[in-house]
């Protein structure tokens, strides 16, 4: 880097979601409420941070229900869950808090509609993903995986059979709407939600990228390397032709990356909180003096409610009034 302040233009939007904010908003509340340990299932956002820090207020992070103690309080992640696991806890009788996100839950509903009409479901997403595992195991019929164009051919469904497609709601819309098409060649009796039901919070950090990539030479994205979103937006800011890395913190930051860049773009996964943004700004300053600034873009101002148990009693007289 050279010694004129280097200019680092933050997206906007970048980082937390309402989605990500409820959830986590949710541990903190319980472990307030009932005490530690409170116990969730899976991470409850793929970020690293953001679970040490609340695994330091006392939760504790599971895989499976069966390494939950009898009775404990248990959430269940933003990425949602199975009907097996929520009828395991069910049987197991644990007060559970379900954190998935209102917009993951609104795909299961729409999967659930379509299969009441008699459509054989469809669902465009990523294998192994954990809000695509919850997905499936919300439907109760059998849902077909794709996850590119090609894997459109192979499905093993009848061309005039009805089907319906469901999205990862964490997906590319440009990747979504090829694959949708795809299966509009294959298919002559398929509805679907428009590419618009996809994430707000997905498309809006997707755009903000792409005007990132028309004002900077090397773009760095803060988010873990098992955040489907923040993987999306360094692939978006590659296949613009800008040098586009994913970074946890400013611990993994590169000197090489930068050491010729003018404009330095930074953004944020959905999961990824502002202080790590900092941390990489942080980072940028040790290398040489920056100039920070954000682009325009969308302000998001979207709010989630929460479970009305962890709703204090003044807030509940609050929203009432305002109803």
């Amino acid at each position: 880097m050279s010694r004129e302040p280097v200019k680092v233009v933050l997206a906007q939007p970048r980082g937390f979601c309402a989605g990500v904010v409820r959830a986590i908003d949710i541990v903190e509340r319980a472990l307030r409420k009932y005490g530690a340990p409170v116990y969730v299932r899976h991470e409850i956002v793929h970020n690293k941070h953001v679970v040490e820090r609340l695994k330091a207020k006392g939760a504790r992070f599971v895989e499976e229900l069966d390494e939950v103690p009898p009775n404990a309080v248990t959430v269940f992640s933003a990425h949602g869950v199975s009907r097996a696991v929520v009828n395991d806890a069910g049987d197991r009788g644990l007060p559970v808090l379900d954190a998935t996100c209102p917009l993951v839950t609104k795909v299961h509903n729409q999967g659930k509609r379509y299969v009441e009409k008699g459509r054989t479901v469809v669902l465009i997403g990523h294998a192994g993903h954990p809000e695509v595992e919850g997905t499936m195991g919300q439907i109760d019929a059998p849902v077909h995986l794709v996850q590119s164009e090609a894997e459109v051919e192979t499905l093993p469904i009848p061309r005039d059979t009805p089907v319906a497609y469901i999205t990862q709601t964490t997906l590319s819309v440009d990747d979504t709407r090829g694959i949708i098409a795809a299966l509009q060649r294959r298919f002559s009796d398929i509805v679907g939600p428009d590419t618009r039901d996809i994430c707000y919070a997905t498309q809006n950090r997707q755009s903000a990228v792409r005007d990132l990539c028309q004002v900077a030479d090397v773009i760095l994205v803060v988010g873990a390397q098992n955040s489907s979103n923040s993987n999306r937006l360094r692939e978006i800011g590659t296949e613009s032709g800008i040098p586009s890395y994913l970074i946890a913190d400013g611990s993994e930051l590169d000197p090489d990356w930068v050491k010729d860049a003018s404009v330095i773009g930074v953004t944020a996964g959905a999961s990824a909180p502002e202080v790590l943004v900092e941390d990489v700004i942080e980072a940028l300053r040790r290398l040489g003096p920056v100039d920070v600034t954000t682009l325009p873009g969308r302000e998001e101002n979207i709010q989630f409610r929460l479970p009305a148990e962890l709703v204090e009693q003044e807030e509940r007289r609050r929203m009432a009034g305002a109803v």
